[in-house]
Formats: structure tokens, C-alpha cells, sequence
């Protein structure tokens, strides 16, 4: 705990620079080679550079390995983390691939399997999410619902600071369980690095914004997220591995059942989920935004709830109460202006 709390500020902080100085760097390269385009699915009116999120990437796996080569212990870190980072720049240049080609919908999600089977293969060999399944399914299981995860954060960047106001604070907390051993040390850095490196991200991407992730950021910001619930879900913090991405999988999970079950090409671009749908009511990005901030703060102290707080009550009331809260938001975005949740 003594060594975190030294280098934690100091991790963060230096991500959240680098970041932005690597924004600055390459933000002429992307207005010149890599605007976004307004179309009837997006949320932006003028064009708008996108891939903001290399720099994101960048300063998080760099910042990562200056800081493994001060990590008191670096166990599992030798094998694993090379892996996860060559698993992240293959999924990155998916990203770069589906802004080039986005008609090769089978090619970019074979590439996308192989990276996240890569995630699961470097998995420490004791670690069990499902115990109750053998290690192969557990496994299979595993890369299907890590392939679901990277693509539903995909799916969820589309709004200004969407991403920052969902990650920031589950970074922050998946840091905090690694303080108390929930996750390894390399992790960790990670977990510090990625929440800097988007904080440094946040200035060019608040509304109105003028640079977005692209999928070269959010598509590596899914895959590592998802290996951090992995390992906290394998350390004992189940609850905690469901609470903290909950609104981002109520959101895109009802949207993708709702859509299949209207006959709707599920694969395709859309404007159909709830933070979508609630900009369209009336609500301002700001306003939308700053709701998922505030519940994600909300399921942020239940999650560490459920580990940090003895009790054989509080995992089911953690859970009930994160239930809750996400159908409120999610309620509060279907009906736009006409409900006051969360006003500010």
C-alpha cells in the first residue's frame, strides 16, 4: 500500500501528460488524414478528427512499462504483459482497419478473437471466473463474452466524454482494489495509466468536441478493461467485476435484444441506445454525460463495497442497489426532459 500510495499520483499524472502531449503531436496528422464525418448515426455536425485514442493507448502501455521496471514484484508480469500489449496493437489496427474498410465486418472480428484469445491464453493458470464450468468451457466462455465486451465499448463511444466518464471512474476504482491485492501489480499500473492517460484525453474530447477516440482507442480500452475484470472477477471480486461496467452493459445489452427482436441488422451503426435516445428527447451531451459520471461514482462505491466492507448482506444489496440505479438512468433516458433524474 506504502509503495502505491508514492506512485500512484505520480503514474497517473504522467499519463495523463504524455497523452496530451501525444494528442498535440499527432492531431495535425489525423485533421488531415482522419476526420470523421457527420452521417445520420453520429452525434457531431461538423467533420471532426478521430483516433485520438492512439495517443491514449500509447501513454497508457508506455507509462505501464516504465512503471513494471519499478513494481516491487512483477509476478506473471514477464510472460503476460508483452502478450496483452501485442494482443492491444493488433486490436488497435482493427480499429485503424474499420475506419478504412468498415464493409469488412468477418475479417476485423476474426482479428478481434485472436486478440482477445491471446488476453484469456496468458490468463494465470489457477484463475477461475466460473469454477463451476471446466477450465476449456470457462475459457471459450471467457473469449465469447470478452469479444461482447470490447465490441459493446466500441459501441458505446459515441458521444462527447462518453467514454472518459465511463472509464475514469472504474479505472480508479479497479486501482483501489489493487491496493488491496484484487489485482496484480502490473495490472494496476495499468488500471492508473489508462485512467491519466484519458484524463489527458478528456480536454480535447469535452463538448463540443474536437477530437474523438475512433475505434483505434475504444476497441484496446475494452480489451484491457475486460482483462481487468477478469483478474478482479478470478481474485475473489465477482460482485465488483459485475457493478462497475453495469451501465455499460444494461445499455447495450437491452438495445442489441431490442433490435434483434424488431428484425434490425444488429452489426450495423445505429442511434438506438439510450444515451443516443436521450439527446434526441432534449437532453444536452453535458446533462447525458454527467449522469453516467455520477452513476458510475454510484456503482464504483458499491463494487468496492462488496469486497472492502465485511458482511454477507452487502453483496446482494450492492448488486440490487446497481440494478436500480442503472434502470433509473436508463429511464431517464428514455423519456429525455420529461424526468428530472439526475438533474443538474
Amino acid at each position: 500500500m506504502a509503495f502505491w500510495l508514492c506512485w500512484a499520483p505520480a503514474i497517473l499524472a504522467a499519463a495523463a501528460l504524455t497523452s496530451a502531449l501525444l494528442i498535440i503531436v499527432f492531431r495535425p496528422l489525423l485533421e488531415h488524414y482522419a476526420m470523421a464525418q457527420p452521417n445520420a448515426r453520429s452525434s457531431h455536425k461538423v467533420p471532426t478528427p478521430q483516433g485520438g485514442g492512439i495517443a491514449v493507448i500509447l501513454a497508457t502501455i508506455g507509462i505501464s512499462y516504465l512503471a513494471f521496471c519499478f513494481l516491487p514484484t512483477r509476478a506473471g508480469g514477464p510472460l503476460q504483459f508483452p502478450i496483452i500489449t501485442a494482443a492491444v496493437g493488433l486490436i488497435a489496427a482493427v480499429g485503424v482497419l474499420a475506419d478504412i474498410h468498415p464493409e469488412n465486418i468477418w475479417s476485423r472480428l476474426l482479428l478481434q478473437t485472436l486478440a482477445v484469445a491471446a488476453v484469456v491464453l496468458v490468463l494465470p493458470p489457477g484463475l477461475r471466473v466460473l469454477p463451476l464450468l471446466p477450465v476449456i468451457a470457462e475459457r471459450i466462455a471467457l473469449v465469447i463474452g470478452g469479444l461482447w465486451f470490447v465490441n459493446l465499448v466500441n459501441f458505446m463511444d459515441g458521444l462527447d466524454l462518453m467514454t472518459v466518464a465511463e472509464t475514469v471512474p472504474i479505472t480508479a476504482a479497479l486501482a483501489v482494489l489493487g491496493f488491496f491485492g484484487f489485482l496484480p501489480p502490473v495490472a494496476v499500473a495499468v488500471s492508473l495509466a489508462l485512467c491519466g492517460a484519458l484524463i489527458g484525453f478528456s480536454y480535447f474530447n469535452r463538448p463540443i468536441a474536437k477530437l474523438f477516440l475512433g475505434d483505434v482507442g475504444s476497441l484496446p480500452i475494452g480489451l484491457l478493461l475486460g482483462w481487468l475484470f477478469v483478474l478482479i472477477a478470478g481474485n475473489g471480486a465477482r460482485a465488483a467485476a459485475i457493478l462497475l461496467p453495469l451501465y455499460y452493459l444494461a445499455d447495450s445489452t437491452v438495445t442489441l435484444i431490442r433490435r434483434a427482436y424488431n428484425g434490425e441488422r444488429v452489426w450495423q451503426a445505429h442511434r438506438s441506445h439510450f444515451y443516443q435516445r436521450a439527446t434526441d428527447c432534449g437532453l444536452s451531451v453535458g446533462d447525458v454525460v454527467r449522469r453516467v459520471f455520477v452513476v458510475n461514482l454510484g456503482l464504483c462505491l458499491l463494487a468496492l463495497a462488496t469486497v472492502l466492507v465485511p458482511g454477507m448482506f452487502i453483496t446482494p444489496v450492492a448488486l440490487i442497489g446497481g440494478a436500480a440505479l442503472v434502470a433509473a438512468l436508463i429511464v431517464a433516458f428514455a423519456r429525455g426532459k420529461r424526468n428530472e433524474f439526475a438533474s443538474s
